[in-house]
């Protein structure tokens, strides 16, 4: 069983977005994918599972491909039960269409090594095991087991939990998968690493998630553009050995392309020297003969076109580098305000969703949305999701606890999913009232909110705003006075993300580059408090890295809730609020 991709390349029309990519994988091959938001980490695992063709290139493709993608679209109506019993009828039909090839054997003429290849692999299918497999994987991802429930009443996370579940039962020969830690915990995680390391084909996996990397990488592909302008693959296992080389690689790119810039000025001074005898101004030697000024030009000329040609032949082409952030300077206090008060506090905090008025969606279903269903349906908490039709449920419960983030504060919030991370942030920022307990903030707190999963991140969503581009919100926030204009950062100097796609729809963003859009309006009213839900969720790792890196040393307050192992690890120091 094998996959491989030969100079594979894809072009969107006056935009190319892979050139030159050129992998091999076999059984036992774990491959990470990385790169910038936007590099076409998922446009890449859409063209190895055969969903859109290659503009050059080919992909061969032997077994059968299994791909999960970020995100979930289902059909209307459809169920936890539809995903899973298409999961068994095809491992069943697989199976007996197996079974049915060594049953016609024909053992005199028939190709022994075949026959125990396929013997194998009814045995590797397992479909007599698959209804007990299914049930493990999504009890172990957390995932909804009911089959009853409608996966579009389902979270993000969910639904994604779901199909993650159904794939590992599948046990394809080749298993893509495109950030699949953006929706576990820390057990969820642990139970997909030791699935993944033992996978008897091979797999690719695109993350962000350097832990993952750590554990299950043999190799890592890195989207980015390299010295001459194409992805590398790094043979060396690990997230540590391939930041180290390609740190290397940036250093000596980057000593490269200074000495050529310096070299580049040095020529073109000499060539500028070299013109001034062209002007008018310049006259031969007193006494020279007349003809001598016409060949000084020539040699003047033949001198000035040879430096030009050298200019060009040492010239080196150096693709625009990967973007950095460059994180505000954020402001800890405003002027009057007492370092001992806190920017915001909750006491003994409360939140239910309880069962409302009754409402209609788009495929004609009515749905109990509860007292806050309009945001749940589109900002769904992480942890519970919407539950429709039910009783009221309890998001989050905190009897006899104080939260306070003074000026300058840190708290990192950490759990399971399911024990209201994402609820106890939304009642910090006052975006979920509180069903018992106070919250008090003091006057004048601007506060940056970065959800797991928001508005903009699907692009129905984003059209849904009224908003075509990241430049019309950011305009509009403005306007409506929701930024002070004595306190706004320009989005284009954050480095998250480029001209172009502040001026490209929201709808035609990545999800990566959606979710640096939310980060970049967190940031733009330069917030003294940062609330960040699984920040590094559809980041590159680059970023990741530089997110941490400005979050540890910015002067504002910061509350973090996050899965991300190295994350944790980076941010052990801080006040932990383990939620159970």
């Amino acid at each position: 069983m094998h996959l491989v991709a030969d100079d594979l390349a894809f072009s969107y029309p006056g935009r190319d977005v892979l050139r030159g990519v050129s992998v091999s994988v076999n059984d036992g091959t774990r491959l990470g994918v990385v790169g910038e938001n936007g590099s076409g980490k998922s446009t890449f695992l859409h063209l190895l599972a055969g969903r859109i063709d290659p503009s050059g290139g080919e992909v061969r493709r032997d077994g059968v491909v299994g791909l999960v993608e970020q995100e979930l679209h289902p059909a209307p109506g459809q169920t936890v039960g539809d995903l899973v019993a298409a999961t068994l009828d095809g491992l069943r039909a697989a199976t007996a269409e197996l079974e049915a090839a060594a049953a016609a054997f024909d053992h005199d003429t028939g190709d022994l090594a075949e026959l125990q290849r396929t013997l194998g692999r009814a045995e590797h299918l397992a479909a007599w095991d698959a209804d007990r497999r299914v049930d493990v994987a999504l009890t172990r991802l957390g995932a909804p087991r009911d089959p009853g429930r409608r996966l579009d009443e389902l979270s993000v996370g969910e639904r994604f939990r779901v199909r993650l579940a159904c794939r590992i039962a599948e046990r394809a020969d080749i298993l893509l998968l495109d950030e699949p830690t953006n929706h576990l915990d820390a057990a969820a995680i642990e139970f997909l690493t030791g699935e993944l390391v033992a996978w008897r084909g091979g797999v690719v996996v695109v993350t962000h998630d350097r832990e993952l990397l750590d554990d299950a990488a043999t190799a890592i592909l890195d989207l980015d553009p390299s010295w001459d302008g194409r992805p590398v693959l790094y043979g060396q296992p690990g997230y540590l050995a391939y930041r180290f080389a390609k740190n290397q690689a940036l250093h000596r790119w980057r000593q490269r392309y200074r000495a050529e810039r310096k070299r580049a000025a040095a020529l073109a001074a000499v060539l500028d020297k070299s013109y001034e005898g062209l002007s008018d101004e310049w006259r031969p030697p007193k006494g020279s003969q007349t003809h001598r000024r016409a060949t000084r030009a020539r040699i003047h000329v033949k001198a000035a076109d040879r430096l030009i040609q050298k200019l060009g032949a040492e010239a080196i082409e150096v693709p625009v580098p990967p973007p950095v952030l460059t994180f505000p300077d954020l402001p800890a206090m405003s002027p009057g305000w007492d370092p001992a008060d806190p920017l915001v506090e909750v006491r003994s905090p409360r939140v239910e969703v309880r069962p409302a008025a009754m409402t209609s969606d788009d495929d004609g279903a009515t749905r109990d949305l509860g007292a806050h269903g309009a945001a749940a349906q589109g900002d769904r908490d992480d942890d519970v999701g919407v539950r429709w039709k039910s009783m009221p449920s309890v998001l989050l419960d905190l009897p006899g606890t104080r939260i306070a983030i003074p000026p300058s504060g840190r708290l990192l919030v950490t759990g399971p999913n399911g024990t209201g991370k994402s609820t106890l942030l939304r009642a910090l920022a006052g975006e979920r009232p509180l069903g018992r307990g106070t919250r008090t903030m003091a006057d004048g707190v601007r506060v940056g909110v970065v959800g797991q999963e928001s508005l903009a991140l699907t692009p129905d969503a984003a059209r849904r705003t009224g908003f075509e581009t990241a430049a019309d919100e950011a305009l509009a926030l403005l306007a409506a006075g929701e930024l002070d204009p004595e306190y706004v950062v320009p989005v284009a100097s954050l480095g998250l993300l480029s001209e172009e796609d502040l001026d490209r729809p929201l709808g035609e963003l990545s999800v990566g580059q959606r979710r640096r859009f939310e980060l970049a309006r967190a940031l733009v009213h330069v917030p003294h408090l940062l609330l960040l839900d699984e920040p590094t969720n559809h980041l590159s790792i680059d970023l990741v890295d530089e997110l941490t890196r400005a979050l540890i040393t910015t002067p504002a307050a910061v509350v973090v809730a996050t899965h991300d192992r190295r994350m944790r690890e980076e941010l052990s120091d801080w006040p932990e609020l383990e939620l159970t």
